[in-house]
């Protein structure tokens, strides 16, 4: 980064989108090798297992029907149930496997890429060969943060669920007027897509916490509470933006490839989806690590370069994260 950290905290969403870019112009060979390893292995299961999601529930639609039209009791019936109940069996085997590969290959991306810019903005050498040396040590520590936003994820949606039950019961016996219902439904659906939106944040900042500081599940989602206080706004932007991105190649993909469109159409549209992904995946992780020092810049904690690069090293085969005392609240003048 050619910025000082003083000048970090002063990036708004336009800065940061630019510095990050920028990122990406300057260190190219070494991203383009990241991507190459990591992001498009990423970006072509995730998007080929829709495709293959897709198949395998059609098909099981398909003896669905056949099923229906089937007297019950026949050879055919038992023969078709037992078709059916072997294809969800394999739908959802398909399914844990690759939510298990996309976990793995999106933390081995996150930690790779924080990696490299903490090594850019210490102007540290780096190298394809030391990444991937350091990147399954910080990986781990990248799953316990994962598995804490998971829980706090299932617990928000559990008790959402609660909520909109309860309100639902009391609408119907207090509240006559439907449009006065369905008012406060969508209210009710905008706090929920809020607060998701805030957790998802969070989750994310974490991991780069979780890499470039001692701190790892728990205490890295409060570490990440902290620093995006008074960035909320900047933040909830980026995150729109790049997951508006997401979603448009997500429907691009199953519109035009999955729903079966011509041949030719859907080699086109998929090699397209295929490009744009592993940008938007590369283009987004190197947001927020930036994003993580613009945080650390405006909360006025400064993190001594020397002290990044050395914590950054690999001592006898084991990753050493940057400690604390090293980064928290050293306060320096604006």
């Amino acid at each position: 980064m050619d910025r000082e950290q003083e000048e970090l905290q002063f990036l708004g969403f336009f800065g940061i989108f630019k510095e990050s870019f920028k990122i990406i112009l300057t260190w190219r060979k070494i991203f383009s090798q990241i991507t190459l390893a990591l992001i498009l292995p990423l970006s072509f299961i995730f998007l080929a297992q829709m495709q293959i999601s897709q198949l395998i529930f059609f098909e099981i639609l398909d003896n669905q029907d056949t099923l229906d039209d089937t007297q019950v009791g026949t050879p055919k019936y038992a023969k078709i149930s037992d078709i059916i109940s072997s294809e969800w069996t394999a739908f959802w085997l398909f399914k844990i496997a690759y939510f298990t590969f996309l976990l793995i290959l999106s933390l081995l991306s996150t930690s790779a890429v924080v990696y490299t810019i903490a090594c850019v903005y210490t102007a540290k050498p780096i190298t394809f060969k030391k990444i991937m040396s350091v990147v399954p040590k910080v990986w781990k520590r990248l799953m316990v943060t994962f598995i804490w936003s998971f829980a706090v994820v299932v617990v928000y949606n559990i008790v959402a669920i609660v909520v909109l039950i309860i309100l639902f019961v009391a609408l119907i016996n207090h509240v006559p007027a439907a449009g006065f219902r369905i008012l406060l439904i969508v209210v009710l659906v905008i706090f929920y897509s809020v607060g998701l939106l805030y957790i998802t944040i969070v989750w994310h900042l974490a991991s780069v916490v979780s890499v470039l500081e001692d701190f790892y599940g728990i205490k890295a989602m409060r570490k990440s509470k902290e620093l995006i206080k008074g960035k909320m706004g900047v933040a909830a932007a980026i995150f729109i933006v790049v997951g508006i991105c997401f979603v448009g190649i997500q429907f691009l993909f199953e519109t035009y490839v999955v729903l079966g469109w011509p041949v030719g159409v859907r080699i086109g549209m998929g090699i397209l989806c295929f490009l744009l992904l592993f940008k938007v995946i590369l283009f987004g992780l190197v947001i927020q690590t930036v994003f993580y020092f613009v945080c650390k810049s405006y909360h006025h904690e400064n993190i001594d370069k020397s002290s990044l690069a050395d914590h950054l090293e690999v001592y006898l085969g084991d990753y050493v994260p940057l400690k604390s005392k090293d980064v928290q609240m050293e306060q320096f003048e604006v």
